[in-house]
């Protein structure tokens, strides 16, 4: 054989030499290394789960608190608002007429409810039912708030009704 032709069989034994030894031990070192790297990932997040779990618990109880704090224990919010409502009106010798189905309407990926209802009453309790809605609950703020005076042909009499439009975010 020539010269040439040797040094032309040896580079090609030797990159074949290469490739199997790439085959047959690096490839298999390269995937048990991702999979101990893989491993060791794991075990990190297995080793924070305990503390994890005391901080979801932590904040399991801080928004029961929440809810309880603002009056929302179970139920629907729309449920939950017609509770308030039929007990500030109670206190405040209000008369809930009319409660209506929320009106939904979706805008950008969030939800936005509209409840409507009608209270019949004295002017300063109609105003304290509305403070109290929104101040000190966390149903929603008040959109619209509109008086209407009746007069009630039987017996002669006027009274005041206010229809108010409730805004909540979900």
């Amino acid at each position: 054989m020539k010269y040439q032709t040797k040094n032309k069989v040896l580079v090609i034994g030797f990159v074949v030499v290469l490739i199997l030894c790439y085959q047959l031990a690096i490839s298999n070192t390269v995937v048990l290394k991702n999979t101990y790297h893989n491993l060791k990932e794991e075990e990190l997040l297995f080793k924070n789960t305990p503390k994890q779990l005391s901080l979801l618990s932590q904040q399991k109880k801080y928004y029961d608190t929440l809810l309880k704090k603002y009056q929302m224990d179970g139920g629907s919010i729309q449920n939950n608002l017609l509770k308030k409502i039929n007990s500030l009106s109670q206190e405040h010798q209000l008369k809930v007429v009319e409660f209506l189905e929320p009106h939904v309407f979706s805008n950008n990926e969030m939800m936005i409810k509209t409840y409507q209802f009608t209270v019949e009453g004295d002017y300063n309790a109609i105003i304290k039912l509305v403070n109290h809605l929104e101040q000190q609950t966390v149903f929603g703020e008040i959109i619209n708030l509109h008086f209407e005076k009746k007069l009630n042909f039987r017996t002669n009499k006027s009274y005041l009704q206010a229809h108010v439009l409730l805004k909540s975010y979900s």
